[in-house]
């Protein structure tokens, strides 16, 4: 690990800051213009209880969905460590939200990125918005905070067993501020170089194909890639300490999906109901494609497969889960379950790294493809976009011009992200730090107190003998 001196790394932080503060300064100055407010009469209170249930579901599926979904994979000396990575992000993602994050992804600013005139909430209020013209700003506010908490949370599965913890919450805060601010403004922001409507490359993604799951899966692979190999990584077994928390974690998030992308609709209406619809049939669907692939290569279909096809057939469908059909989900589902099946099993092995629970294996492909087959499958008469199915195969170039600026964004930043937070703080714990444990080393506490349960054994064991003794004694 690099190491400079507590005066050089201030320096360094100062310069960084100021770097950030000059870049984005520049888009305080509106290229387009200002978010326009609406009146307090336009609100709907059908979606705005929609809205509000969605946005709860959404973080549903960072605590306790992922939390447990990821908590359930790694080894036990680990459990608490994964989950409390899950837990902090729920809380500095929401405070740097409401702090400078919403005014960067959603002000009216440039082409890559927004404005400060939202910062500290400015102006976000029980006004509705243009952004969503039927419920309040702060609702709005709110539910696009959920989506920012739960990216960077998706890119602790690369790391997870062997990550700093004061690392991990460095880092994710950059990352949110360089990374996901810029492409959530470039891709749903008004204004943005990839927004559907007005871009330079519109692009169609309905619920975070490119802005949740490229961003978060590429940016992981950097990750695991920089950070290196788990000690013992393929020599000594490391296999999940908790299935059954896994599959409660991984139906949690399937539940907790809807919000995500029937919840992207902004409306309860026929386009939420339609995104619910093509949302379940695609996370079906690529269960079992998953599990019967599985089934068929090793003889056995196991559970781990099956939730990991869920998941993957759930993010493959959130960029086209408002522009498509449900039997074109389905086979958006079946071509997600394959796709990541590989990537889990084949790709990551052939390579060589070690993605410890496959983020980028599951989300980063099923984003990729996920984004290019939006310009494939989306139906005009859903949502008024016109995928190659419905012949405008141009859409087709526009997703993949949005994958590659997302791909480029995520493996630059992360980059340069990773190497500030090694020079300021390191990034893996020692050697016996990870052989003993994440959940002692970091936080000093144990997720399974197997002693205690010992001690009382011990001690009812001996409480019968006593009474065993004073029974005989007292014949």
């Amino acid at each position: 690990m690099l190491r400079i001196s507590p005066a050089s790394a201030r320096t360094l932080a100062v310069l960084a800051l100021s770097a950030v503060t000059l870049g984005f300064g520049a888009s305080a100055h509106a290229a387009t213009a200002p978010i326009q407010l609406e009146s307090v009469d336009k609100i709907n209170s059908g979606d705005t209880a929609w809205m509000l249930t969605s946005a709860a579901l959404v973080l549903m599926m960072t605590g306790p969905g992922l939390a447990l979904f990821y908590c359930g994979l790694v080894r036990r000396k680990n459990v608490l460590a994964t989950m409390m990575q899950s837990f902090a992000l729920m809380a500095a993602i929401s405070i740097l939200w409401v702090l400078v994050g919403y005014s960067l992804a959603f002000d009216a600013g440039n082409r890559i990125i927004g404005g400060f005139h939202f910062a500290f909430l400015n102006g976000v209020d029980a006004r509705p918005c243009e952004y969503a013209p039927t419920i309040p700003h702060t609702t709005w506010a709110a539910y696009q905070m959920m989506f920012a908490i739960i990216t960077p949370a998706l890119i602790c599965g690369a790391y997870a067993e062997r990550m700093k913890f004061k690392s991990m919450m460095l880092f994710s805060v950059l990352w949110t501020l360089v990374i996901y601010c810029p492409i959530a403004h470039m891709v749903w922001g008004k204004g943005g170089l990839l927004n559907m409507d007005g871009g330079r490359w519109p692009t169609l993604d309905f619920a975070g194909g490119s802005v949740v799951h490229i961003s978060s899966g590429v940016s992981a692979l950097v990750c695991a890639l920089m950070l290196g190999k788990r000690k013992g990584h393929l020599k000594i077994p490391m296999p999940p300490h908790s299935v059954v928390l896994a599959v409660i974690g991984a139906a949690l998030l399937w539940v907790g999906w809807f919000g995500f992308n029937a919840g992207s609709a902004l409306h309860a209406n026929g386009l939420a109901s339609s995104a619910f619809m093509a949302t379940h049939v695609a996370g079906a669907a690529a269960a079992l494609t998953w599990m019967f692939m599985e089934w068929i290569k090793t003889g056995k279909p196991t559970v781990l497969g099956a939730i990991s096809g869920a998941v993957a057939g759930l993010a493959m469908i959130t960029p086209a889960s408002g522009f498509t059909t449900p039997m074109y989900a389905m086979i958006i589902g079946v071509i997600g379950g394959g796709l990541c099946f590989y990537g889990a099993t084949w790709l990551k092995p052939r390579l060589g790294y070690d993605d410890t629970l496959d983020a980028f294996g599951v989300h980063g492909v099923s984003g990729t493809f996920g984004t290019i087959l939006a310009g494939v499958y989306a139906v005009k008469a859903i949502n008024g976009h016109a995928g190659l199915v419905d012949g405008n195969p141009k859409q087709v170039y526009f997703q993949c011009v949005t994958v590659a600026i997302t791909w480029a964004m995520a493996i630059v930043g992360s980059l340069v992200l990773l190497k500030i937070t090694d020079l300021l703080c390191g990034l893996r714990v020692s050697e016996t730090d990870e052989a003993d444990g994440l959940d002692l080393s970091q936080h000093g506490e144990s997720g399974y107190n197997f002693e205690e349960e010992n001690f009382g054994a011990t001690f009812m064991e001996e409480a019968n003998t006593r009474d065993t003794q004073t029974s005989v004694h007292a014949e």
